[in-house]
């Protein structure tokens, strides 16, 4: 499971994101970021599987729907891979 802290405009995400727990959140997708969230905070996503990347980018784009700016940062290195792997780097930044 994860867990998502709002901290000022960053929305940390914490633990593991699997197709189990993308399947349980997706209910929730539409209220999952704050209007005021400009950053996704990824450096404590300890896991992720192909369908936590593509839960990850939807949330992204209901944001960027929504006319809000979102920068996913600090992927984890596990993460880093199957970005690399997707060449997904024009989504992701190193730091913001």
């Amino acid at each position: 499971m994860i867990t998502l802290t709002q901290q000022g405009n960053t929305l940390a995400v914490a633990g593991r994101l699997d197709a189990a727990v993308v399947k349980q959140l997706w209910p929730e997708v539409a209220t999952l970021v704050p209007a005021d969230t400009s950053c996704l905070d990824l450096r404590q996503l300890s896991y992720s599987d192909s369908a936590g990347v593509a839960f990850l980018l939807e949330l992204w784009q209901r944001a960027h729907s929504r006319g809000q700016s979102i920068t996913m940062m600090s992927p984890s290195s596990q993460l880093g891979k199957l970005i690399a792997l997707y060449d997904l780097e024009a989504f992701f930044v190193e730091e913001a």
